[in-house]
């Protein structure tokens, strides 16, 4: 038995490297695996189910092949793809989780987040954060016309890139101490997260005992994955991404 964890694709048609590389992990790596944890900003951008571009098919097309192959698949939104709904969901043979959320990992209980929930010190994105998973604003964006969506994607992206510029690097980092809070609110000692492309294993201290948060790596250059199996340490691993 296996479970695999990975995040921060950010799958989009001008890196087909990238998406070529999900389509052989797929293959090579996650056939035969007992789960799948896909832990948010899968795609660079998603602006809704009915926009159904050739990438996205294709992804979901995959995805489906290995659910139905016998593979549990799991996806949390991320900040770049938090419109992703239902109906994908159901096409890709995957199952939408909530964020955070909490399970047993071969007997040790981890709770799962997208990660950018625990940057705190950027007051100014955890406003932005707030308002975009708002479930009357998402419903009144999904709403707007697909080519005003599109539009709206560009504009975010580019806003989002501008301000990320001008930001030191800690603030773009988590919150040591809310960790910890994340931590002891749920009463477990390990965290698995994405999002701020910095992949290591922390250990520090929660609940009066040791923990640890591990942080998988965006595909920019290296694919990255974390390998579970019972009675087996955790092991975070990558590997170059091939031109």
């Amino acid at each position: 038995m296996t479970t695999l964890f990975i995040s921060d694709l950010h799958l989009e048609e001008s890196r087909p490297d990238i998406t070529g590389a999900f389509l052989a992990f797929l293959k090579e790596k996650a056939a035969g695996a007992e789960r799948l944890f896909i832990l948010g900003d899968f795609f660079e951008a998603w602006i809704g189910d009915d926009e159904r571009t050739p990438l996205q098919e294709q992804v979901a097309g995959a995805l489906k092949a290995l659910s139905d192959s016998g593979t549990d698949i799991f996806l949390m939104h991320g900040n770049r793809d938090f419109l992703i709904g239902e109906d994908f969901c159901q096409r890709a043979g995957v199952t939408l989780l909530a964020d955070p959320t909490m399970i047993d990992l071969y007997g040790t209980p981890a709770l799962l987040l997208h990660g950018d929930s625990l940057c705190t010190a950027d007051v100014d994105y955890q406003k932005f954060r707030n308002a975009m998973r708002n479930p009357q604003m998402q419903q009144m964006m999904l709403a707007r016309p697909l080519k005003d969506r599109q539009q709206m994607a560009r504009q975010l992206r580019e806003v989002s890139m501008a301000q990320n510029q001008g930001k030191a690097e800690a603030i773009m980092d988590v919150t040591p101490a809310e960790v910890v809070r994340e931590l002891e609110a749920h009463g477990v000692q390990l965290m698995i997260h994405g999002h701020t492309h910095r992949p290591a294993v922390h250990r520090f201290e929660a609940n009066g005992r040791p923990a640890r948060r591990i942080v998988l790596g965006d595909w920019h250059s290296h694919l990255w994955w974390l390998d579970a199996q019972p009675d087996q340490t955790v092991e975070l691993k990558k590997q170059p991404l091939e031109p």
